[in-house]
C-alpha cells in the first residue's frame, strides 16, 4: 500500500479545496493550532492593507485614482492583471498550505521512501493549457490598451506641447501659441462631451528621461535623437504631480514636474499672460544690469532683453511659477536668493554654476528676478 506522500501527484488538484475545508475533521491538534494562528494573523493583515489603502488614497501620485483617459485605461488593465495574479497566488498558496498540513510527517511514519509514481496527463495538461490561456488573455488585454492609447485620434481643438528633458529640469513649449515655460505644465480641462486632449511630444536634450504623471498617463521615455509622444485629457481641474521616472544623473530624484489643469477660461488667460514680454521695472535696474553682464544670459532667456540663452529655463515669467529648481523649492524671494547664490545648497550636482556674486549683487539680482511675472 502506498504512503500518503506517494499519492500526492494524483490527489493534490482533485482534493485541494475539499481537503482544506475538511481539515478540521481529519487534522490533529497541530493542524488546528496552525489554523488558529492563521485566524489570529488575518486581522493584522487587514489592518496593514487598510492603512496602505488609506495612504494610497491620499497620495497625489496614486495610480488607482485616474483623472485622464489613458490613466483610466491603464488602471482597468492593472485591475485585471492584479485579479489574475491574485487568483494565481491564492491557488499556489492554497496548494502549499494544503500540502504542508495534509502530507506532513507524523510519529507513525517509518521514514522510508514512498513508491515513485511518474506522469499524470491531467496534471501536465492543466499546467500547460492554463498558463497559456492566462498569457493570451493578458497579451490581448494589454495590446488593446496600448493600441487605444498610441493610436488615439486628434480631435479639433487639440493642444500641442513639446516637452524637452534636461538634466535636471523640464522645458515646455507650446509651438502654436508661442509660449515657453519650465517645470510647470498648464493644460485645459477636457470635457468628455467635447474632448480637447493635450498631445505632448517628448524630446531629450542630453540623456534618457521618462515623463510620468501617474494620475494622467503612463510612463513614456524621452530618448536623445528620438521622438516619442503621449496625450492626456484631464477631466478635473487641479494640480497633478509627476517626475522623471528614468535615472538620468545625480539629481534624478529632484527632477519633478507639476501639471496644472485649468478651466478653458483660466488656461486662455494664462496663455495670454505668458505671451507678454518681460515687464520693465526701473526699481530693479541695477539687478537687471548685473544679470545681463554675467554668464546668466548664456543659459537663460528673458524676452525683450539681451538674455537669449537656451541651456537653462526661460525666465521671462519666472515669478508666475509656484516652484523653482524643478519643483524642489517654493518660489519665494528667500529661496530664489539662496538658489541664485549657490544652487548646490538646494540641488547638489545641478548644472547651474554659482556666479560668486557679492551680497549686494545677490540682493540686486534677486530683486530683478522677482519682477519677472
Amino acid at each position: 500500500m502506498l504512503s500518503r506522500e506517494s499519492r500526492l501527484p494524483h490527489k493534490v488538484l482533485q482534493s485541494m479545496f475539499g481537503g482544506i475545508i475538511s481539515m478540521k475533521t481529519q487534522g490533529s491538534n497541530k493542524s488546528s493550532g496552525l489554523l488558529r494562528t492563521l485566524r489570529r494573523l488575518f486581522p493584522i493583515f487587514g489592518l496593514v492593507s487598510s492603512g496602505f489603502g488609506q495612504s494610497m488614497a491620499a497620495s497625489p501620485t496614486n495610480i488607482f485614482a485616474p483623472a485622464s483617459t489613458p490613466a483610466d485605461s491603464i488602471y482597468h488593465l492593472s485591475r485585471l492583471v492584479l485579479g489574475i495574479t491574485a487568483g494565481i497566488f491564492v491557488v499556489v498558496f492554497g496548494l502549499l498550505v494544503y500540502v504542508v498540513i495534509k502530507f506532513r510527517s507524523d510519529k507513525n511514519d517509518d521514514n522510508r521512501e514512498p513508491a515513485q509514481v511518474y506522469g499524470s496527463n491531467r496534471v501536465e495538461l492543466a499546467w500547460t493549457v492554463v498558463p497559456c490561456l492566462i498569457v493570451i488573455v493578458l497579451f490581448l488585454a494589454t495590446a488593446r490598451v496600448v493600441h487605444g492609447i498610441q493610436d488615439a485620434r486628434r480631435p479639433p481643438g487639440t493642444i500641442d506641447v513639446t516637452a524637452i528633458g534636461h538634466q535636471f529640469w523640464w522645458e515646455f513649449r507650446y509651438p502654436t501659441m508661442g509660449v515657453i515655460t519650465a517645470n510647470e505644465l498648464h493644460v485645459p480641462v477636457s470635457d468628455p462631451r467635447n474632448p480637447t486632449p493635450t498631445f505632448i511630444r517628448l524630446l531629450s536634450a542630453d540623456t534618457d528621461h521618462s515623463f510620468w504623471v501617474p494620475r494622467l498617463a503612463g510612463k513614456t521615455d524621452l530618448i536623445p535623437n528620438r521622438r516619442n509622444e503621449i496625450w492626456i485629457d484631464p477631466h478635473q481641474a487641479g494640480l497633478y504631480l509627476g517626475q522623471c521616472a528614468q535615472y538620468c544623473g545625480v539629481q534624478h530624484a529632484k527632477m519633478l514636474l507639476r501639471v496644472y489643469v485649468q478651466s478653458r477660461e483660466d488656461f486662455d488667460r494664462w496663455v495670454q499672460a505668458q505671451g507678454h514680454p518681460a515687464q520693465v521695472n526701473e526699481s530693479a535696474a541695477e539687478g537687471r544690469r548685473i544679470f545681463e553682464t554675467t554668464a546668466c544670459i548664456n543659459c537663460h532667456r528673458v524676452s525683450g532683453t539681451v538674455a537669449n540663452g537656451r541651456f537653462g529655463p526661460d525666465l521671462t515669467h519666472l515669478m508666475s511659477r509656484d516652484t523653482i529648481a524643478s519643483g524642489v523649492a517654493p518660489n519665494t524671494p528667500e529661496e530664489l536668493r539662496r538658489w541664485v547664490g549657490n544652487p548646490d545648497t538646494i540641488k547638489p550636482g545641478s548644472k547651474m554654476p554659482s556666479m560668486q556674486l557679492s551680497e549686494h549683487e545677490l540682493d540686486a539680482v534677486t530683486a530683478y528676478l522677482s519682477t519677472l511675472r
